[in-house]
């Protein structure tokens, strides 16, 4: 039987000046047909755990375990050869950085025939087939197209879908997935659901590393919660999910978006000066002779202390409609205002040029979806940050102590401003992000999926943390998510987005509440599916038929 066996599995590392145990006897037995879940805030030793078991575990990390087999043969003492022949073809593995890991040279087709090649299956004609079938069964749509594209082309949904078909390339018995429905919209996190669980009922063992606790109420038989490393609670999901033991697991039930109904709408005059007005943006590209309509007349007015939330399924339009703001991506037709004066006009007899946005550019800060593609991987977070400051002509010698401040904001130690971006978790590089985003100050901040890879604690008190700065400084959020419970938490009013196009917009109250156009009660009904209300106990839960 193909059992993944793991007793007191423990991973240390070797830091300059001490040794770090990141992991502490973990153990578990994943069989056919059996999914087991592993829970906790970033940093816990969820994503290191997964990665020793597919022999990926990063330099300098000594991995020992009583017992750690797969189907009776043990893995501790293989060799990269083997490890190799093992790694997709016996145990798939879902990496959580969808950029980072696939090749931005390379076309999507190529790297998921890759897979089938290194394990000599098929001819390419049928590779070339199969990989059109894997990328249909994870939802992509236009596979043919899809295929040929890179990674940079396609959006942040699309790539995390793109590495789930690598994964299932060879259908290994045992599947690992960090992270699968990160960045992902409702209706897509509903479609790989629906695959997981059929993938469950072919008889593959399944190991999913996840924050989402909805999600793993949905898949898992049994959930693992560590802290630090440590399992502080393990069992059937019923009684974990339902009657938590440990004060740890009731906290990450509570933190959950949807289960706190804070909510901060507010009316804005509309006599108010905006500080930033868009009209009639449009943008499309060419890819295989195929032109594809990205954003099609696209208008929003955001006031100043406001927070206005642009929902959609991935290719909807919304990280375009984001670079257009940015000034990185020139649209074909439209104009942008910003604090009053022009900021993207390409069709003016006098277009506003880069060297004219460069002053202002202080004034307008993003956060990116994907953090460390956006990092230079040579510098560390105190370099990261000191360049942002840099912007405002903060002396160097105020730099140590803004840096302090800035990373004190963001809910991280000090002690991580000497660490390289690969060095940190991916929620604590999602943080850096966000701090680097507030560092110069702005009006505007564009955020892009910003908690997208946070768990649901660190959310928590990263949407606190943006509204209190929205209070105290007046900052604009123009905030983009797929996850409804974040911007029915956060904004004051939304745009839905499909197929490039603003099909409703109105206030958070009225669009969840009364929503009028069929695609907006579509991702609604996926976001109820999806959603679960977490309490200690009670009758809800005994209703409930998601657990």
């Amino acid at each position: 039987m193909s059992e993944l066996h793991v007793e007191g599995l423990s991973i240390a590392v070797q830091l300059p000046d001490e040794r770090k145990q990141l992991v502490h006897s973990v153990s578990f037995r994943l069989s056919p047909g059996k999914v087991i879940a592993l829970v906790g805030e970033s940093g816990s030793g969820k994503s290191v755990t997964a990665r020793s078991l597919v022999g990926l575990s990063a330099r300098g990390c000594d991995v020992s375990a009583r017992q750690l087999t797969f189907a009776g043969e043990p893995l501790t003492s293989y060799s990269e050869k083997q490890w190799r022949a093992l790694r997709g073809k016996q145990i798939g593995f879902v990496l959580q950085d969808a950029l980072v890991s696939l090749d931005p040279l390379r076309t999507i087709g190529d790297e998921i025939s890759e897979a089938l090649q290194a394990h000599g299956w098929g001819n390419r004609q049928q590779r070339q087939q199969r990989v059109l079938e894997l990328l249909e069964k994870v939802g992509i749509p236009h596979p043919e197209l899809r295929a040929r594209q890179r990674a940079g082309e396609l959006s942040g949904g699309l790539r995390q879908r793109a590495l789930i078909a690598s994964a299932l390339a060879l259908d290994p018995p045992i599947l690992i997935a960090d992270e699968p429905t990160t960045a992902l919209d409702t209706t897509v996190q509903a479609q790989i659901i629906a695959l997981l669980q059929t993938i469950r009922q072919q008889g593959r063992g399944l190991l999913i590393i996840s924050h989402d606790l909805n999600l793993v109420s949905q898949l898992a038989d049994e959930v693992i919660v560590l802290h630090h490393g440590v399992v502080v609670e393990q069992g059937a999901v019923n009684q974990v999910l339902r009657h938590p033991q440990h004060e740890y697991t009731r906290q990450l039930l509570a933190a959950a978006p949807g289960a706190r109904q804070l909510q901060h709408q507010r009316d804005f005059p509309p006599d108010q000066l905006p500080v930033m007005v868009a009209r009639h943006l449009h943008k499309s590209y060419t890819r295989a002779r195929h032109r594809i309509i990205a954003v099609d007349d696209v208008n929003f007015v955001l006031h100043r202390g406001e927070t206005l939330g642009i929902i959609g399924e991935s290719g909807s339009g919304k990280t375009t409609t984001a670079r257009i703001v940015m000034g990185l991506v020139e649209p074909d037709s439209g104009e942008i205002d910003f604090a009053g004066l022009p900021w993207v006009n390409p069709q003016a007899t006098k277009p506003v040029r880069e060297s004219q946005r460069r002053a202002r550019r202080r004034a307008l800060s993003i956060i990116y979806q994907d953090p460390l593609g956006s990092f230079d991987p040579r510098w560390t977070v105190a370099q990261v940050l000191s360049d942002a400051l840099d912007a405002i002509d903060l002396p160097r010698a105020q730099h140590p102590e803004r840096i302090a401040a800035l990373l004190e904001q963001v809910r991280l130690p000090v002690s991580l401003a000497q660490r390289r971006p690969q060095q940190l978790s991916g929620g604590q590089r999602q943080r850096i992000a966000i701090a680097r985003a507030l560092a110069t100050e702005p009006e505007v901040i564009l955020c892009d999926e910003p908690v997208s890879a946070l768990d649901a604690s660190v959310q928590a008190q990263i949407l606190d943390l943006l509204s209190s700065l929205q209070q105290t400084l007046g900052v604009a959020y123009l905030f983009i998510s797929h996850d409804l419970a974040v911007i029915r938490h956060l904004c004051d009013r939304v745009l839905v987005m499909q197929a490039g196009k603003v099909v409703e917009q109105g206030s958070v109250t009225a669009l969840f509440n009364q929503p009028a156009h069929p695609f907006t009660r579509q991702l609604l009904a996926a976001a109820a599916l999806h959603h679960v209300t977490h309490q200690p106990s009670g009758s809800e839960y005994e209703q409930a038929d998601t657990f």
